[in-house]
């Protein structure tokens, strides 16, 4: 018995923990979140359109309350918890008929899996959001919220918001890294090839900034060449990743953090930008896996844990789900994504720059 109490002592501790915790997740931040993405961060727009790039069916969202919803994952993604953090619940996708009126009012989930900074990235899929078409669809939206609020309280919505934007791996992975399918990578080299996605992601974010949005979080491109899906191609010697595929990420990641510099220097007024440091806590993930609880860091829990292949319909997953960083050969688990969110919320200067996700909440737009 007195063993059973110190058990149930222990597990009423973590509860407690947890309970405050959530209270403060629960504390609204921002009036709404928009999320600019791919399969990293949707929670279901590919469900509506004809893409083989598809999450809605088990084993994904195993452990989510709504089971299969398209998001990659076996729950939560990271634009979620993040959004938990900020107190915002989870906002619907785009395409989904009932994502109107006052379902919109905490923003909208525009991501889409495969999709790109560039227009053709990822059409071996099918249908999908391009960066672009996102950019579209969020204007869509715009003319649906003026409809029902003041213009004054429309721009407040607007520039006190969150704009999530995450973008870029699938530029490599479902085009660069794809010679036989894409001209690419027989066209630019990694340098001219981050230049020409740098050039085109500027250009939409300008276009989300001329329509009213002021808050801008903008993750780096995580080391894709650590994925069981690049490790299965055998470019990587046992053990380590596939280094050259890293080192390719470079300019664009670097790059991404000088544009994020550049747009705070006073050329867009009452704007703020942040530049999240994916690559380098995904890699504090990978080389210090137990300091955050997992065994398991190059194999997925689905999709035949070494391969290139997301999960497969009905497949059965590993067991213990928390202690694996990748769920499928491209996304991470639930576990991960907590700590990429946690860390972009309330990171250091080394994890976000110039500030973290819940300083640039407590911004005030001019």
């Amino acid at each position: 018995m007195a063993g059973f109490r110190w058990w149930f002592m222990a597990v009423l501790v973590v509860a407690c923990w947890m309970k405050g915790v959530a209270g403060q997740a629960r504390q609204q931040q921002a009036p709404a979140i928009w999320v600019f993405g791919d399969s990293l961060v949707e929670s279901g727009n590919n469900n509506f359109l004809r893409s083989t790039a598809r999450a809605d069916f088990y084993p994904y969202g195993s452990d989510y309350y709504r089971g299969p919803t398209g998001r990659f994952s076996n729950a939560r993604t990271f634009s979620d918890i993040l959004g938990d953090w900020l107190g915002i619940a989870a906002p619907p996708p785009f395409s989904d008929p009932t994502a109107a009126g006052n379902r919109i009012m905490g923003g909208v989930n525009y991501a889409s899996a495969a999709g790109g900074i560039l227009d053709e990235t990822g059409q071996h899929y099918g249908d999908r959001y391009s960066l672009n078409q996102q950019v579209v669809n969020f204007e869509t939206t715009l003319s649906q919220l003026r409809t029902m609020m003041n213009p004054e309280s429309l721009n407040q919505l607007l520039s006190n918001s969150i704009v999530v934007m995450v973008f870029g791996s699938n530029d490599y992975i479902n085009n660069y890294l794809m010679p036989n399918i894409y001209a690419t990578s027989r066209t630019y080299t990694p340098t001219a090839f981050a230049n020409l996605l740098l050039n085109r992601y500027s250009r939409q974010i300008e276009a989300l900034y001329s329509q009213g949005l002021r808050k801008f979080f903008l993750p780096g491109i995580g080391p894709l060449g650590c994925i069981p899906n690049q490790l299965a191609t055998g470019q990587a010697p046992p053990g380590r990743c596939a280094d050259s595929v890293n080192q390719m990420l470079g300019p664009f990641n670097e790059g991404l953090r000088g544009l994020v510099g550049q747009f705070n220097g006073g050329s867009h007024p009452g704007a703020t930008f942040v530049y999240g440091n994916t690559y380098g806590v995904f890699g504090d993930i990978l080389n210090n896996p137990g300091r955050y609880g997992f065994t398991v860091r190059d194999k997925a829990c689905c999709g035949f844990g070494q391969g290139q292949i997301t999960c497969v319909p009905l497949e059965t997953p590993c067991f213990n789900h928390d202690q694996y960083v990748f769920w499928d050969a491209f996304h991470p688990t639930q576990a991960a994504n907590g700590v990429l969110a946690q860390r972009a919320y309330s990171g250091t200067t080394n994890d976000c720059f110039p500030m973290n996700v819940q300083q640039l909440a407590q911004v005030r737009p001019m």
